[in-house]
């Protein structure tokens, strides 16, 4: 044997038992994907139209798998900085679709909002190019959603968790799954479709080529195997969302919601003059009592005022006070009021829940989660400065520490345990759960939404609480100044919702309820592992990257 031949044939030897090493974690090898910049850029915008479709108002909720499954591909091209300008542009079509109705506040919001928010979906993008390189990908692939949805859920500024994948399984299979593994295993889920289709189409095309890898599982079994996935998470979607979950009823309680509409429209001013909102209220109040005294509603046990009702503090200003003593002396009952409260500080609010009887406010819940830019101003010096609007917040809102659980005292002395969700707080899965946590039996949302009537962010909202039902098994009742109210059973179904930029009363009756679903612990812990392992098969893929490019210029350079 010449020398020559014997450096061959160690080179081949060699080559093998990398590729072996290679095969323990690495994928199936697939051609990366070719295109010139302005096509991928056109159907990376393509892909941000499905997702965004998915949400309210089009809800047409099978686009969310097509669009993840179409980023995922686009994400495969050579570079992780193609991969990553796939993401950005999906993510600013996304979220231009989602969530530009913050147009109503200030021209600028989008503009800063929109293209912030995208980075997420960037993120997505990047972490999915290098996890791609893994065996068992879609599943890494998909968790690469729920981290850059856990981050974009907490920050900045505790963050802007509104358009999530799991928001989008209202009325299809995929939702049954919500009180099991709650939204983020849900929209984990959403995107595991999504990959899965991809994964389906990757054999097919395999299927077509000849001479494939014999070392790699025939491409029909891969895509038989992903088809049975997608089929176990519609099937078991459809079966659980049929079970009652292992929350029991114990009683009912009767509310009186009421929405009293406000003075203007759409935009920051649309709450008017403070006290004729409070006003409004009131005589809806007066409404209500008369539909139950005359036998067309329940007599109430209590009466739910929305988030907003009043935007003076009822305990330091004496005719805001005189307001609600009224509407609780016409009512013969307690009523349920939302308030901005003074302090703490002399420049703090506090948007609260107030339980207020005959002896005044007996008990309160201050909203924890507050709005960015419109409830409080981060950074407030550099903001003011570089738009000087941002001023229009005014006071500050400082958030609330404890869960939200109220102990309202009922006219014939039982004390009732309210969950309150304060509008904004139905986005944020911790404080949601907190209620149902801390004993809960019945639950409430306090809204107000009346600076975006006419938008899709009403909508939206809905879509959430109604997810949010679905999670905790729990009936909600709302209460918006002028928006959507109603209630919305444990299944998510609407039994009754208001119209917006009117006045609404009606008094429901719904079950005192017990019992915690397995989505308030799985949810979280769900979360937290898939983020973990998409950031592990991120850097693992980076480094496999390498070591390929590593280990073919050794080659090479031995050849």
């Amino acid at each position: 044997m010449s020398a020559s031949s014997l450096v061959i044939e160690q080179s081949q030897a060699g080559r093998v038992s990398r590729a072996q090493k290679h095969d323990v974690v690495a994928a199936t090898p697939r051609s990366a994907v070719h295109l010139p910049l302005w096509v991928s850029s056109l159907l990376a915008l393509v892909a941000g139209a499905l997702l965004g479709l998915a949400f309210q108002p089009w809800a047409i909720w099978f686009t969310a798998p097509l669009g993840v499954a179409l980023l995922c591909w686009l994400t495969r091209q050579p570079t992780a900085r193609r991969a990553a300008w796939s993401g950005f542009l999906a993510g600013l079509v996304m979220m231009a679709m989602t969530v530009s109705w913050e147009y109503v506040v200030g021209w600028w919001m989008p503009l800063l909002l929109v293209p912030f928010l995208a980075l997420w979906t960037l993120l997505t993008g990047v972490v999915q190019h290098f996890a791609q390189r893994l065996r068992g990908w879609p599943l890494w692939a998909a968790a690469a959603w729920t981290l850059a949805e856990a981050l974009g859920s907490r920050l900045p500024f505790g963050g802007f968790g509104w358009s999530r994948l799991a928001f989008t399984t209202l009325d299809q299979p995929t939702g049954g799954w919500l009180w099991v593994i709650g939204a983020a295993g849900t929209g984990w889920l959403v995107a595991l479709t999504g990959t899965l289709l991809l994964a389906v189409c990757d054999s097919l095309a395999e299927l077509r080529k000849p001479g494939a890898d014999s070392r790699a599982p025939h491409p029909l079994r891969r895509g038989l195997a992903a088809v049975l996935g997608i089929a176990v998470i519609f099937a078991g979607g459809a079966v659980l969302g049929r079970m009652p979950g292992p929350v029991t009823s114990h009683g009912s309680v009767s509310i009186a919601v009421v929405q009293g509409d406000v003075d203007g429209s759409a935009g920051p001013h649309s709450m008017g003059y403070a006290r004729s909102v409070t006003d409004n209220h009131l005589s809806e109040t007066i409404m209500a009592m008369a539909r139950a005294r005359t036998g067309l509603d329940p007599m109430p046990d209590f009466v739910l005022w929305p988030e907003n009702s009043t935007d003076m503090d009822p305990n330091s200003d004496a005719e805001t006070g005189d307001l609600i003593a009224t509407a609780q002396q016409i009512a013969g009952r307690p009523v349920f009021v939302g308030a901005v409260t003074d302090g703490p500080g002399a420049d703090g609010r506090q948007t609260t829940g107030l339980w207020w009887t005959m002896q005044g406010e007996t008990d309160r819940y201050a909203k924890r989660n507050a709005v960015p830019f419109g409830e409080f101003t981060p950074m407030k010096s550099l903001v003011f400065a570089l738009v000087p609007m941002a001023k229009e917040v005014g006071r500050q809102t400082v958030p609330g520490t404890k869960p939200g659980v109220v102990n309202g005292v009922l006219n014939d002395g039982r004390t009732l345990r309210v969950g309150d969700i304060i509008c904004y707080e139905l986005a944020f899965d911790s404080t949601v759960y907190d209620t149902v946590r801390h004993g809960a039996q019945v639950i409430t949302v306090q809204s107000n939404n009346s600076t975006y009537t006419g938008t899709a962010q009403p909508r939206q909202q809905f879509a959430i609480t109604r997810v949010r039902a679905m999670e905790m098994r729990r009936d909600i009742v709302i209460a918006t100044t002028n928006s959507l109210s109603g209630v919305v059973d444990g299944h998510g179904k609407v039994i009754a919702q208001s119209t917006e930029a009117t006045a609404y009363s009606r008094t429901f009756t719904v079950p005192l309820s017990s019992g915690i679903t397995p989505a308030m612990t799985v949810g979280p812990l769900v979360e937290v592992v898939a983020s973990v392992l998409a950031g592990l098969a991120a850097v693992v893929g980076f480094f496999l990257g390498r070591g390929a490019r590593r280990g073919d210029a050794d080659e090479d350079s031995a050849a």
